[in-house]
């Protein structure tokens, strides 16, 4: 009789882990059909590359939108952002670039304790064949005490 308990729950276990693996198929291959495939390589092109916010007073917060398009046939991704400084900080979409379409990127600089001319690189990790793209701001930082 223990015998016969231990199959049947056995058997039990058996159905409960053959139903969860077809749902997980099933849930595979309607998300495969879903979701389009593309072949090719993304690429990124910039309106432009630097962008100068002249003269700004120390401690002053300034932010400009870098905007570009996937002009590749693929989906653009960007991977990392960062600068050296943590005064420069990137802030961008995690989201895929379908080809065609236009994405951007918002650099917030903060000039507190910054005096004097600041040029700072934003590298930018992507799914392209070069792998990375910099851009770059510039600021004129005057200082309170002048």
């Amino acid at each position: 009789m223990r015998l016969l308990n231990g199959f049947v729950v056995l058997l039990f276990v058996s159905g409960i882990f053959l139903s969860c693996t077809i749902n997980s198929n099933e849930n595979k291959l309607n998300n495969t059909v879903n979701h389009k495939s593309y072949s090719g390589i993304p690429d990124m092109e910039f309106d432009t590359l630097f962008h100068d916010f002249g003269d700004i007073i120390e401690g002053e917060k300034v932010a400009v939108t870098f905007r570009f398009k996937n002009t590749g046939d693929s989906e653009l991704l960007i991977l990392d952002a960062f600068s050296t400084c943590g005064c420069t900080v990137p802030n961008y979409n995690k989201e895929p670039i379908l080809p065609g379409k236009e994405g951007k990127i918002e650099i917030l600089f903060d000039s507190h304790n910054r005096a004097g001319l600041q040029n700072k690189a934003i590298t930018l990790k992507i799914n392209t064949p070069l792998g990375e793209k910099t851009l770059w701001i510039k600021a004129n930082v005057k200082s309170n005490y002048n």
